[in-house]
């Protein structure tokens, strides 16, 4: 069982997430390693926004193929390299996740593991059973 809390005794988020989320009972758990923005055939978009969007679609082809849902991820941390608009991250969110929120964090880097990478995003699930 997943238990999102926003606590009363710190700010609200400033975004769609929760501060934290508390997993209880018996649950199957999934660690995503970081998923960049390069598509099945080893493409790799120029713009920061398509990369972002691709690679939350890799996290969900990640979470379907081991029988979870986007709704039982709990954590992503997204690294950018260079800009990421905050609207745009939040339409691709909208896009792929719908109105599921999970904890969050955003990093801005100097660098990931190739030049055209400008995102990369791991996550972790969780899921009763």
């Amino acid at each position: 069982m997943k238990h999102p809390r926003n606590p009363e005794t710190i700010h609200p988020p400033v975004g769609r997430y929760v501060h934290s989320i508390e997993v209880s009972g018996e649950s199957r758990l999934l660690f995503i390693a970081g998923q960049v923005g390069k598509d099945r055939d080893g493409n790799v978009p120029a713009d920061t926004l398509e990369q972002f969007e691709l690679a939350l679609r890799n996290v969900v082809a990640n979470l379907e193929a081991a029988g979870f849902e986007p709704t039982d991820l709990v954590k992503i941390t997204t690294y950018v390299v260079g800009e990421l608009p905050s609207v745009g991250r939040r339409e691709a969110i909208d896009r792929v996740l719908g109105s599921h929120v999970t904890t969050s964090t955003l990093l801005f880097i100097s660098a990931l593991a190739a030049p055209e990478y400008k995102i990369e995003i791991d996550a972790w699930a969780a899921r009763e059973g």
